[in-house]
């Protein structure tokens, strides 16, 4: 494992489904993230909070290697963007509720016709946090709408922003570049992007990237460093080697 890769981790200063997935991680800082409290992560991972399905996916999606890669502590503040259904919310509420912070923030996306769609899922999340008190009543949800990141806690008060196979949406939907810049400014010096994708291979163009859903890891790190961020490492925990990449509705 090489520091920035298939989950990606960047430095201000992880695509665990069953598709090659790429965790990188940037930062602005040099400083080596510190190693995730491991007894305390892995009790989260453990906990009944989390739905029978959702650990069903621990196989592929590897969750406890890609948040220390990340250098996740129980003792940090984290925003998670996107998080649609819940699936790490499950783990990073109860890892983070008794000494840390964790934020949610829903990408409201210009799509009307898809945020129409995903209006209901957002519904159940809310409903999910809220029927929880004893696992997810520390989480502030916020959102992140066109760049704008609401409703997580003052600008550079974060230790991690996490995000989790998002990235191809935000190409396709035009706000790339202006999300990196309100995760760039929601972090501390020296804190870490988490990102997980999809990972195409070296050659793809943007045309196919947005048909696909997959996504160069160049093309991440090259917009990455243009809002500031510096390569912190790579990983390919998730990587599925027998992921054809090719999908008629793209993924």
């Amino acid at each position: 494992m090489t520091l920035l890769s298939h989950p990606f981790s960047l430095r201000r200063s992880v695509l665990a489904v069953a598709a090659s997935a790429s965790l990188i991680a940037f930062s602005s800082a040099f400083h080596v993230a510190r190693a995730a409290d491991t007894a305390s992560l892995a009790a989260a991972i453990a906990g009944p909070q989390r739905s029978d399905a959702n650990r069903a996916r621990d196989v592929y999606r590897h969750p406890e290697q890609t948040l220390r890669f990340f250098g996740l502590t129980d003792r940090q503040t984290v925003i998670e963007i996107a998080p649609g259904a819940g699936w790490y919310t499950e783990i990073l509420a109860p890892y983070l509720r008794a000494h840390g912070k964790l934020y949610e923030a829903p990408y409201i996306t210009p799509d009307t016709a898809l945020a129409a769609r995903l209006a209901p899922m957002l519904d159940r999340y809310r409903q999910k946090l809220a029927q929880d008190p004893a696992d997810y009543g520390g989480v502030t949800v916020g959102e992140l709408d066109a760049g704008r990141l609401t409703g997580v806690g003052a600008p550079g008060s974060a230790d991690a922003v996490l995000t989790f196979r998002n990235i191809h949406d935000w190409i396709k939907d035009g706000d790339l570049d202006a999300n990196l810049r309100a995760f760039y400014t929601a972090l501390k010096p020296g804190g870490v992007l988490g990102v997980e994708e999809h990972r195409a291979n070296p050659g793809t163009t943007l045309q196919q990237t947005i048909a696909s859903g997959y996504v160069t890891e160049d093309y991440v790190i090259q917009h990455a460093r243009a809002a500031g961020f510096e390569l912190a490492g790579r990983s390919g925990i998730n990587d599925n080697p027998r992921d054809t990449k090719v999908y008629p509705k793209g993924v």
